[in-house]
């Protein structure tokens, strides 16, 4: 892959990974304006290597307010508790719909999901409704904490959003997170916490399914150090936009703007379904 579509691709992922409008999405549909195919084990793995980018990013951006959380005696167990609750969730829904859509509905890998434009554009407008809705019922005075049942319908939602590009996960949780009266700051750290513990997992499952299925003429050809070198560099890439983009998150947060970026989805599920009939 060249050069420079690593990089636009790392910068498309590392600005709208940690906006609320699906990175998924807006990677893929840069894919195949590149002639890329999103499907491909190649293209999933660079996605999750992006990821992993982000990731760094959030762990940075966010540590001075989880630190303050883990160190303190009342708040730490129960942060903690509440990760773990809602972690399980996600696991038990996102491969339950794994295997209902691979055994049952698609007999195929989920991947092949991906690359749907049409699937991708309806994700992107029921996620940008629910945004939409958060933002118009929120409550800038709302205290809520994180209990066991606040959580686990956080993990429920993150679980929903794993087989489906275009559902945003950090607008989906955040979402229920002010729709269940928690706080805005709550809800963004929390959020962000959930997407550290759910990336490295993807990312070794996705390096899995790189060297399983991946023709070995395909890996002889690329070979697996170019593939993780470009990974390397997409990651420095979406490292530098994420930081960005979270500053510009949190801003819009705390002034009550949340609703705009589900306006924004709400928009680009309409520009993906027309690029989907014109690519038909």
């Amino acid at each position: 892959m060249k050069l420079l579509s690593i990089i636009l691709l790392a910068l498309v992922q590392g600005a709208a990974e940690l906006l609320p409008v699906s990175s998924s999405a807006h990677v893929i549909i840069t894919e195949k304006l590149l002639g890329l195919d999103p499907t491909s084990p190649e293209m999933t793995f660079l996605l999750v290597m992006l990821h992993t980018g982000t990731m760094f990013a959030v762990l940075i951006y966010f540590w001075p307010q989880w630190k303050e959380s883990l160190l303190s005696p009342d708040r730490r167990f129960e942060f903690a508790k509440s990760i773990v609750i809602a972690t399980f969730w996600t696991g038990a829904v996102g491969i339950g719909l794994k295997v209902l859509l691979e055994k049952v509905i698609l007999k195929d890998e989920i991947e092949s999901l991906f690359g749907k434009l049409p699937l991708i554009a309806l994700a992107l407008f029921l996620v940008g409704a629910l945004i939409v809705i958060a933002g118009l019922r929120e409550d800038p005075k709302a205290r809520g904490a994180l209990d066991a049942s606040r959580s686990s319908w956080i993990g429920v939602i993150q679980g929903l959003c794993l087989p489906f590009r275009g559902f945003s996960r950090s607008g989906a949780t955040i979402s229920v997170g002010l729709l269940q009266k928690i706080s805005r700051e709550t809800a963004e750290q929390f959020s962000f916490a959930l997407a550290v513990v759910l990336t490295p997992p993807v990312l070794l499952l996705e390096l899995h399914r790189l060297l399983k299925s991946a023709p070995a003429e395909m890996i002889r050809q690329v070979g697996v150090f170019h593939l993780v070198r470009d990974g390397l560099v997409g990651m420095g890439f979406s490292f530098a936009a994420g930081l960005l983009a979270l500053r510009w998150l949190s801003a819009w947060l705390e002034k009550g703007r949340w609703k705009y970026f589900g306006y924004y989805c709400l928009f680009a599920s309409v520009v993906v379904f027309i690029i989907s009939l014109k690519s038909n």
